[in-house]
């Protein structure tokens, strides 16, 4: 077992789960002078699914599981700095008609931003979460890099809601879990008799959790109803049959690639009403309440200005399936700057567009309109907000917003 040669203070944010109960006591074991710390981010319950309230059961489970371990406990509400960088962003995104991912807003902005710079007013030399990840430091040219690598355990690896890091943040994390699968954290939790042992893990948003989004949508943003357009003409959209482009690709014929099916109201026919386009997302097949479909009907595009939703049957319609994504020069976010892609270059990565989507085979291709990515094969569900994460073996390199 590694032990900490000189004794450096970690703050360790305890969220009243299982993971973070064990990163706490293993960094203890390892030698760090270790005290938790409590986030109490949301307040309000509006949305929210009945019975998915457990704010005061987080903090109860956190402050005894501190007592457990035997380390000092604190508390600190980030509530302001959350509605500001996560909730709103949300809100914003959604009313473009985008989908957002605020668990990758919430580790860049709160945990590893506004979490962080209380830990150091704590006097803590390291933030440690409990996700499933790795961190390691290498030295390139003589500079310090520091990696972020995937856990070991494939069914819980978390490196994608992290991929929005940055050196910086990365150079004080501490990921204590990433080299265990969550069976052996939870039988830990149980040999050592922590509180938390047999709580389920958390669902849903970050520190909100599980929610009705329609309605929790609907604190900021007005039901308005719209047509459910579908979306009938299969006709196969430009793609290339089969691999990836050329490196030395146009920049025209990328952006064919990467651009999102458009359509418009006389292209297909009226099967009902819904309410509100900004509730809906690429993919969806739940909340429209249509039947007497052979196949599931699905969202294939969304018009939040003509308030519109167009569908398609069946997880084969075409309008489902794209080759590739375009993220704007302003949204591409490199880990590992090192490796930056210049414009013109291009390069292979396995990316992702989703958290456990398995990694798949694409290529970057830098132009001045931004980076695209086009992948081997089509890909489901492609929505503009989404974060898309590249990897080079089990490391993230790189991420960036999908723009369309």
């Amino acid at each position: 077992m590694y032990i900490c040669a000189v004794k450096k203070r970690v703050i360790v944010g305890l969220s009243g789960g299982v993971d973070s109960s064990v990163a706490a006591w293993l960094l203890k074991e390892q030698g760090y002078d270790v005290a938790g710390l409590f986030m109490q981010n949301w307040h309000d319950t509006a949305g929210l699914l009945q019975g998915e309230c457990h704010a005061e059961d987080d903090v109860m489970f956190a402050e005894m599981t501190a007592k457990k371990t035997g380390i000092p406990f604190h508390f600190v509400d980030l509530s302001a700095d959350y509605r500001q960088n996560v909730v709103d962003y949300m809100f914003s995104e959604y009313e473009k008609g985008r989908t957002p991912n605020p668990d990758v807003l919430c580790n860049r902005e709160i945990k590893f931003q506004s979490f962080a710079a209380e830990a150091r007013r704590l006097g803590g030399d390291w933030v440690a979460t409990g996700h499933y990840c790795r961190r390691e430091t290498v030295s390139i040219n003589n500079t310090p890099v520091n990696r972020l690598l995937a856990g070991i355990d494939g069914n819980k690896d978390q490196s994608y809601f992290l991929c929005q890091l940055s050196q910086e943040q990365l150079s004080n994390a501490l990921f204590p879990l990433g080299g265990y699968t969550k069976p052996e954290v939870r039988a830990m939790a149980h040999e050592l008799g922590l509180p938390t042992a047999q709580r389920k893990d958390s669902q849903g948003i970050c520190f909100i959790g599980k929610i009705h989004l329609p309605t929790f949508l609907q604190q900021k943003m007005d039901a308005r109803r719209g047509k459910i357009i579908e979306i009938t003409d299969r006709t196969v959209f430009p793609e290339i049959a089969g691999g990836l482009p050329p490196s030395d690709a146009s920049t025209g014929m990328l952006a064919l690639l990467a651009s999102p099916y458009v359509y418009a109201p006389e292209s297909g026919k009226v099967i009902g009403e819904h309410n509100g386009a900004h509730f809906y997302t690429v993919g969806q097949r739940k909340g429209m309440n249509i039947g007497g479909y052979a196949e599931p009907l699905f969202v294939i595009a969304t018009d939040t200005v003509r308030n519109i939703i167009y569908t398609g049957e069946g997880h084969s319609h075409p309008g489902l399936n794209r080759k590739g994504l375009l993220i704007k020069p302003g949204e591409i976010h490199w880990i590992r700057r090192d490796m930056e892609l210049g414009e013109g270059e291009s390069h292979d990565f396995m990316v992702r567009i989703r958290y456990r989507q398995p990694l798949q085979k694409a290529r970057l291709f830098r132009r001045k309109e931004g980076m695209f990515i086009i992948f081997d094969e089509l890909q489901r569900g492609i929505a503009p907000g989404q974060f898309a994460a590249w990897y080079s073996n089990d490391e993230v390199i790189g991420s960036g917003v999908i723009d369309s």
